[in-house]
């Protein structure tokens, strides 16, 4: 018998779960419309089908753990909890079904992208699109006949187009130029290059070459990272500012992809979606609106039509 629901949210820089009473057993109030009350929620690594099949299940593991130490429960019987999980890579089939190959015994499992559950939780399950803006950039939306349909999405450098990625690549391109004197050398390229390890700057005689082992090194995290420089110069310089109405134009493309109509709300989500949000043309703001749930909860909602999904007909 299940006795327990666990929604969880896994990407490649952390792990969240969040635990819930299965319908029979409830108790206490709702959490979210059409969800039954939450117990606990738990954190952990990564879980991102791309650290490998085991390194997600033991990040999963380690973040329900933490969600049953969190509503002061002991860790369930497998057999008794059902998981919902919507985690980066899924989209690669092959470590899709590794990771269900995988399961070490729960009793049911529903498995989809993190963009799909955190439509899913956007909007409390209903038709609706959204955009999440972090290191990455991707866009999904819930249409009214129940279809899902992604746009973007496809990784940096050749996609993910206004995610701190993207934004930072072009925050170097713009101090290389300006360090060459193809662009005058001005405070906002002073600053992109401290923050890659030139300690002065630009004015350092060492920085070609600190700044040349940065970018050997550079993944696309260390890029990201630079998306805050870009967003604090923005106010006052004009190759920042045009840095980030770039990205704002990138998201109003996606929006259109999602919903050529312009009938469906929209949710931003992710790190970089509240600090964009000045930079955004109007139009797409005045269909903004803001995210009931999260990643997490679109899974637990996940696993709930999952296990509802039997008594249909």
């Amino acid at each position: 018998m299940i006795k327990f629901l666990l929604g969880v949210d896994g990407g490649g820089s952390g792990t969240r779960a969040i635990l819930a009473p299965a319908p029979s057993c409830q108790t206490g109030q709702p959490g979210l419309p059409g969800l039954p009350a939450l117990l606990g929620t738990g954190a952990a690594g990564p879980s991102g089908l791309a650290h490998g099949i085991a390194s997600a299940w033991t990040a999963v593991e380690q973040a329900i753990a933490a969600a049953f130490a969190a509503a002061g429960l002991p860790v369930a019987p497998r057999a008794a909890t059902a998981l919902g999980l919507g985690l980066a890579g899924v989209h690669n089939r092959q470590w899709s079904a590794q990771f269900i190959a995988a399961n070490p015994g729960y009793a049911a499992l529903a498995l989809a992208s993190d963009g799909h559950t955190t439509v899913l939780g956007a909007h409390d399950g209903q038709p609706g699109a959204i955009i999440a803006l972090g290191t990455g950039s991707v866009g999904e939306a819930k249409l009214a006949d129940g279809r899902h349909l992604e746009v973007g999405g496809w990784g940096f450098p050749s996609g993910d187009e206004a995610g701190g990625a993207w934004i930072g690549l072009r925050a170097i391109n713009h101090m290389q130029q300006s360090f060459d004197g193809r662009l005058p050398a001005n405070a906002f390229a002073d600053d992109v290059a401290q923050a890659c390890g030139a300690p002065a700057g630009l004015r350092d005689p060492a920085a070609r070459e600190v700044l040349q082992q940065w970018l050997a090194g550079a993944s696309q995290t260390r890029y990201a990272q630079l998306a805050p420089v870009v967003l604090r110069h923005a106010p006052s310089d004009d190759a920042a500012r045009a840095i980030v109405h770039a990205a704002g134009l990138q998201v109003e493309r996606l929006a259109r992809a999602l919903d050529a109509g312009a009938t469906l709300p929209i949710a931003l989500c992710g790190g970089l979606a509240a600090p964009l949000r000045p930079y955004l043309p109007p139009a797409l703001l005045a269909r903004v609106v803001p995210a009931r749930g999260d990643s997490a909860a679109g899974a637990l909602r996940l696993i709930r039509q999952h296990l509802d999904q039997p008594q249909r007909t």
